[in-house]
């Protein structure tokens, strides 16, 4: 028998339907559209406005729309795993109410939490999973409704992110294909440059915590920027070293998608040419733990069997990493 390998057989999306433009941003803080684009790429971004739902209801529709495009029955899929940073509810899972709600009802599921790095290490997750033989259908969701936890006061952190979801399916593969390799690492030591201070249990919910507008997103940008740069180059030549790589072999580069500069100084590191490398944060801005799910799903018509894509990300823990997949069908029309 021969190995078995953890290949994407499908993907999903969703984004909401409100775009909130950098034209709209120049109206709530002191900022305009080309500095947003110089320094971040990003024009605009999804904004979930109804308050009555949460990050699930992005997730729910991301699941359903690879549900229907892979008419697959949700009774089918074992494992469900939801990449999220801002999940419903502190205890709740909301993995467990999406896969309940989408009629994954044979599934167990849980979250999965490390910023803006959260559905690559759910790829390694889904991937361990597939290779024990235990199980034959995961769906990995990355889903954040990051308006939730941003200061539209701050214009350091409300230009960049927006809210939406992705969703992949992982399956056996018997052909070597799906998941190569990996690289993936923390360090505990950036926590204070990117984070939501208050809510958990080091400060929780107090009347002093919302008037010291702790329960929202903070960074500081440049040390984020430096070790964003830094430390996805570094992950990605590493994965490509170790895999006897070259620039030629690598038929995409799937970043992180956080700010059009960080991506740039990635692709020079490993000398890849635009034409690689993938971005739609134009038009999505940092969705979190949806940006890598959402690329593929924008790109899928581009993905040939057999095609070597580099996935990287960078979140707040630090967390980042890189992994090496091979594209596993072609699309159909």
């Amino acid at each position: 028998m021969n190995k078995i390998t953890a290949a994407i057989t499908a993907v999903g999306a969703y984004v909401p339907e409100y775009v909130l433009t950098n034209q709209i941003l120049e109206t709530l803080v002191d900022t305009n559209d080309e500095w947003i684009t110089t320094r971040t790429g990003i024009k605009e971004r999804r904004i979930l406005k109804d308050d009555t739902k949460g990050t699930s209801f992005l997730a729910i529709n991301a699941a359903l729309d690879l549900i229907k495009k892979a008419n697959i029955d949700p009774l089918e899929i074992d494992l469900l795993l939801m990449a999220t940073a801002t999940p419903d509810m502190p205890v709740a899972s909301t993995g467990a109410y999406v896969a309940t709600e989408i009629g994954a009802k044979n599934a167990f599921s849980y979250d999965l939490q490390s910023a803006c790095s959260s559905f690559l290490f759910g790829m390694s997750t889904a991937a361990a999973y597939i290779e024990s033989g235990r199980y034959k259908k995961i769906l990995l969701i990355g889903a954040d409704k990051m308006s939730s936890i941003v200061d539209y006061t701050d214009r350091a952190t409300c230009i960049i992110f927006g809210d939406g979801a992705g969703a992949v399916l992982f399956e056996p593969n018997y052909e070597g294909l799906g998941l190569q390799d990996e690289y993936l690492r923390t360090d505990g030591d950036g926590r204070e440059f990117l984070k939501m201070t208050a809510g958990g249990s080091l400060y929780p919910a107090s009347e002093q915590t919302v008037l010291d507008n702790q329960h929202n997103i903070s960074q500081d940008g440049k040390t984020v920027f430096k070790y964003a740069v830094t430390n996805m180059a570094d992950a990605c030549e590493m994965i490509m070293k170790r895999s006897n790589l070259i620039n030629e072999d690598v038929a995409w580069l799937v970043p992180h998608q956080a700010n059009k500069r960080i991506i740039d100084a990635i692709a020079n590191r490993i000398n890849l040419e635009d034409s690689k490398v993938l971005m739609n944060i134009e038009r999505y801005g940092n969705t979190t733990s949806a940006t890598l799910p959402l690329v593929l799903s924008d790109f899928e018509h581009l993905f040939k069997k057999g095609d070597t894509i580099i996935f990287a990300a960078f979140g707040g823990g630090f967390s980042w990493g890189s992994i090496y997949l091979k594209w596993a069908y072609d699309k159909k029309i």
